[in-house]
């Protein structure tokens, strides 16, 4: 969960530091005062692109940074470990965000700097945020079919469709072209055909010519080799006046000069050095020695390979070094073909990618039938109390044509009193979708393993006893899940475990906002002030005070 958040320099705040706890914490304010800049610094942590306009006016660097208790979120801590980021404390991390006048970012996760898409990728395990206009997504089809996806837990499966149809389209695409150019592909699959079997008959590895030309060198000059290190063996050690002779008798001078001078000790143990090295240079020779021979037969046989290679790589006009590459090329382009079956394969291809489509699709479509019912019905039931009692909530399924989403169109619909159920985005009034939309976010929010929730002003819309019983609904959510609500409604502000308001004023370096915790009093102060407006009296506090004691 959320642990604390810090921000500097960042829109209109100055400095803040919040501390967060479990369970519904509320944030309220005036119009204007500022609420969202607590949500818009969240989402720039969690993967949100940055705009130097983020910035307090008149500052060169903004910073901000929010702390995560992930005892109880074991993605996220395996995401850690994968990725190789976890921190010095286990079940414990800090995301950090910098951005500069230049318009320039940087991110880290755990001190460690992190990508975008890193900051994304662990967000989406962290924070679940609900917008303040997610009751107008929620009548696009694509927002419908993916709530009843992630429902029916199904994503993995529709990726896994979408990505399979994608590549039938592309097959029946290659099939079609080849199907119109039939003489031409088949000429030149034929063509290809013979130059990779003529390619690849050759056997040449990637690093086969590196190493024969190695070893030619060797082979060719193994004469001029061999003379010239007896020569050297018999100049250091092998001749009758030798180095090594020489350098002993030298050192044997020296060393009997340094006992009666110990001036020459540091020549002699330098002259010393020397005859060591002079004796391993000795071995050294010896062992290279041992090896080298003439092999006129190998000498053929490298040659004779070298002569091979050559000449096909000519008949190419490339360098011998990159037969190898262009072998992989003509193969690629083959399968492309259609390999030796030219056309036939291409449709087998095709083909094979159709029944697995449909047989995703028809899993796809099974899982979703399932989940429709039962999410209706609980859609439903949660409808009832904020004001909704005698409407249905269904979620039809609409046959359609193969595509990268399935068999069917997925569609929301609501029915009021004994009437046919309807396209949602047809009958419902701009409150009743809000409503729903609720209901919807905390069934999808209570199954998801995300630890907390955002909710900005999802509340719009609606009053009085619903409002009442909205709050309590997110205050029920907040039993097993961390929630902050931004709520402008002073009946779900009573229901929140705690409370913070967000405030602005004018001060020598220009407006700064502020996020206040409230005690129990200044609750009673803040509902009232929620529930009054410009005048609170002392009726509008006891209403404040009696709000929070039903909560």
């Amino acid at each position: 969960m959320l642990v604390s958040l810090q921000l500097k320099n960042f829109v209109i705040v100055d400095e803040l530091d919040l501390h967060f706890a479990e369970g519904l914490t509320v944030l309220t304010g005036e119009t204007g005062a500022g609420k969202s800049i607590v949500l818009d610094a969240l989402g720039l942590l969690l993967g949100d692109r940055a705009d130097a306009a983020l910035l307090r006016h008149g500052s060169e660097r903004a910073e901000l940074a929010a702390e995560f208790d992930l005892a109880n979120c074991a993605a996220a801590q395996q995401w850690l470990v994968d990725n190789e980021l976890i921190g010095d404390e286990a079940g414990h991390l800090l995301l950090r965000r910098t951005l500069d006048a230049a318009g320039k970012s940087r991110a880290f996760i755990n001190g460690v700097p992190a990508t975008l898409a890193q900051l994304k990728a662990l967000g989406e395990l962290l924070v679940d945020i609900h917008g303040q206009h997610a009751h107008q997504q929620l009548l696009r089809p694509d927002t419908q079919r993916a709530v009843l996806d992630g429902y029916a837990g199904a994503q993995a499966l529709a990726s896994e469709l979408a990505h399979t149809f994608r590549g039938w389209q592309r097959a029946d695409a290659e099939l079609l072209e080849a199907e119109r150019n039939a003489s031409t592909f088949a000429a030149e699959g034929e063509r290809l055909q013979w130059q990779v079997d003529e390619v690849a008959a050759l056997g040449l590895a990637a690093e086969e010519w590196p190493a024969l030309s190695a070893e030619h060198a060797r082979l060719h000059h193994a004469a001029s080799l061999i003379a010239g290190v007896n020569g050297a063996l018999t100049t250091l050690a092998d001749g009758d006046e030798n180095c090594q002779s020489w350098l002993g008798s030298t050192t044997h001078v020296l060393s009997d000069l340094a006992d009666v001078d110990p001036a020459l000790a540091e020549a002699n143990e330098l002259l010393a050095a020397t005859d060591a090295q002079l004796a391993e240079t000795v071995q050294a020779l010896r062992r290279y020695a041992d090896r080298l021979e003439l092999d006129p037969e190998r000498l053929a046989e490298v040659e004779a390979r070298m002569d091979a290679i050559w000449r096909t790589a000519r008949k190419y006009r490339v360098e011998p070094e990159r037969l190898p590459g262009l072998l992989a090329d003509w193969q690629a382009r083959l399968a492309e073909l259609g390999g030796v079956g030219g056309v036939n394969a291409l449709r087998e291809r095709r083909d094979a990618l159709a029944r697995h489509y449909y047989t995703l699709a028809t899993q796809l479509t099974a899982r979703r039938q399932t989940a429709a019912g039962v999410l209706a019905a609980a859609v439903t039931q949660e409808m009832r109390p904020l004001a909704l009692a005698d409407s249905r909530f269904e979620i039809a399924l609409t046959p359609a044509g193969p595509s990268a989403h399935g068999l069917e169109g997925v569609e929301f619909r609501v029915a009021h009193g004994d009437a046919e159920a309807r396209d949602m985005a047809r009958i419902v009034s701009g409150g009743e979708l809000s409503r729903i939309s609720l209901a919807l976010q905390v069934i999808v929010s209570g199954l998801s393993g995300v630890p907390t929730l955002v909710f900005d002003e999802v509340d719009v819309g609606i009053g009085g006893r619903v409002a009442e019983i909205v709050g309590r609904l997110l205050a029920g959510l907040g039993q097993v899940r961390q929630v902050l609500c931004i709520t402008h409604l002073p009946q779900v502000a009573a229901c929140g475990s705690h409370h913070f308001v967000v405030s602005k004023s004018r001060g020598d370096a220009g407006i700064v906002s502020a996020v206040t915790p409230l005690t129990t009093a200044e609750r009673v102060e803040e509902i009232a002030r929620m529930l009054g407006g410009v005048e609170i009296t002392e009726t509008t506090r006891r209403h404040a005070a009696e709000l929070l004691g039903h909560a």
